[in-house]
């Protein structure tokens, strides 16, 4: 018995690695793929009301950081996950560590985000969790067989995402035409507002309206008098800001305007 017990020992399988993300889309993630036990910190955006992209009170049962080097160490994880910024101090101090950090950049497509999921899974040791979250993004992004209606995205200050974006790509699957090229808008830019008199889209959806009632610009009489050729439709925050879980969340909104439409 003595002589097998090494090799019990080396059989045992791996224990899964202790995370830490100090991005507010990761944590949406991880919520979804690792063990709750795993997660050793997420970002405090994701327990901030005006940023999180998953339940408050879930994003409570955890330790938050502001994703300093000093924070992070002191969680001793085994793998840090973020996106693509990140404070060179925090990396450097990582890697004196020798804890591996990986980095995501944001999703520009539907596709790009399930395959995120799928290596965050995987990197979390749960795979087939990453393959059942990436199914259930995929089927809510079925795109629409309805004509394509012109509508815009309109956040505060009239900052617009255009082509290549994860937002352009909800538009098109949802049955909607993204109208930021028209005015000849690049990736994120800023529409001013006498442009969007002159050309109004059919449908403007009014991001951060759904939380503080009415956006300051959408608001503006000159908007109020486009009448029946535009409908203004809330459009919450936290479906502006990741992909990932969320994409299912946005999608059932986009998906809802759509529907009033017809087809």
């Amino acid at each position: 018995m003595a002589a097998l017990t090494p090799l019990l020992i080396s059989a045992a399988p791996p224990r899964p690695p202790r995370i830490v993300s100090i991005n507010p889309c990761i944590d949406a993630v991880l919520m979804q793929v690792a063990d709750p036990a795993q997660i050793a910190g997420i970002s405090h955006y994701s327990q901030d009301a005006r940023a999180t992209s998953i339940p408050l009170a879930q994003a409570r049962r955890f330790h938050a950081t502001s994703g300093t080097a000093e924070e992070v160490v002191a969680l001793a994880p085994d793998v840090v996950i973020t996106g693509p910024h990140v404070e060179p101090a925090t990396i450097a101090a990582l890697k004196r560590m020798h804890i591996a950090l990986v980095q995501y950049p944001v999703p520009e497509s539907v596709a790009e985000s399930a395959a995120q999921v799928r290596a965050i899974a995987a990197l979390a040791g749960h795979a087939d969790r990453g393959g059942m979250l990436a199914g259930r993004i995929a089927a809510a992004a079925q795109p629409s067989r309805a004509t394509p209606l012109p509508a815009l995205i309109w956040q505060s200050g009239g900052l617009v995402p255009g082509a290549g974006t994860l937002s352009d790509d909800l538009l098109r699957r949802a049955g909607f035409r993204n109208m930021s090229a028209t005015y000849g808008l690049k990736q994120w830019d800023v529409l001013p507002l006498e442009y969007l008199i002159a050309n109004p889209p059919r449908v403007l959806l009014s991001v951060g309206a759904a939380e503080v009632g009415e956006d300051r610009l959408t608001s503006h009489p000159a908007v109020r008098r486009l009448g029946q050729r535009i409908t203004i439709a809330p459009y919450p925050v936290r479906l502006m800001n990741c992909g990932g879980p969320t994409i299912i969340a946005a999608m059932t909104r986009l998906k809802q305007v759509r529907r009033a439409f017809g087809s």
